[in-house]
């Protein structure tokens, strides 16, 4: 059982029609995981194989049912916090809608977010308004960008340590991580990388995730554990902080039902 005063919450897991929330509970109870931020998979939300991508409306019917797929699950059960996939339709309606958190993804070689789009600084200002956390994954450039003009104001949330962000070191001597309302979550990163985050930048800045499917709840919370750390830091960063960015500091413990 988890002896911990805050709930252990998974920051980083995908889950969707195509992977359903009733495949992933086993895995977060075998690890005493009581909560979960959920992003709908990429391949309900646009095509990442095709250069030549156009949205449609097929397409943003579909995104829509991916991304309010979690919002049914939320309203089912207590602990679980749904991200908003957002693409370039940029619909500032669907925030209002219960949604904790902003996802916003892309590789390089995938298809683009179009920046210059009015309707794009619309939504990031709804987002900033709303006080809800981004998880951005993008190129190095865009990452940048999107940091230090677009969205200066907004919290962000860089996955992986910032793997595929252009990769730790890169990132470390950007100095990204030095803005306050800049942070990262721990899914998929070594433990050395995780280590060294955290010697420099403290452990009010890092979140647990996994990224599953990617990788499994259980061993990447064991990961955090295994780090020679006080109880106060591991409180944060096992949940501690994700709630506070949430806005749910404090609430007592929920179950995964």
């Amino acid at each position: 059982m988890n002896s911990y005063r805050t709930m252990i919450i998974d920051s980083h897991i995908h889950c969707g029609k195509g992977l359903t929330y009733e495949t992933i509970i086993p895995f977060l109870k075998k690890a005493d995981i009581e909560g979960a931020c959920l992003f709908a998979p990429v391949e309900e939300v646009y095509d990442r194989y095709d250069l030549d991508f156009q949205d449609t409306q097929e397409w943003q019917l579909r995104r829509k049912e991916a991304n309010q797929y979690l919002l049914e699950i939320a309203r089912a059960n207590q602990g679980i916090f749904p991200y908003l996939f957002v693409w370039n339709d940029f619909d500032c309606d669907e925030l209002s809608l219960g949604y904790k958190g902003v996802k916003w993804h892309r590789h390089e070689g995938e298809p683009v977010y179009n920046y210059t789009d009015k309707r794009c600084q619309q939504l990031i200002e709804r987002i900033v308004e709303l006080n809800l956390p981004i998880v951005f994954e993008e190129s190095y450039s865009n990452t940048l960008n999107f940091i230090e003009n677009l969205a200066h104001e907004a919290i962000v949330i860089i996955p992986h340590l910032g793997w595929l962000n252009g990769g730790f070191s890169v990132l470390d001597a950007s100095g990204i991580w030095k803005k306050e309302t800049v942070y990262a979550d721990s899914s998929l990163a070594s433990s050395y990388e995780i280590k060294m985050f955290l010697r420099k930048y403290g452990s009010d800045k890092l979140l647990f995730g996994s990224d599953f499917p990617f990788s499994l709840p259980e061993s990447e919370l064991q990961k955090i554990l295994s780090l020679d750390l006080s109880e106060v830091d591991q409180e944060k960063i096992v949940g501690g902080n994700i709630l506070r960015l949430l806005g749910l500091w404090g609430c007592s413990t929920w179950n995964i039902q």
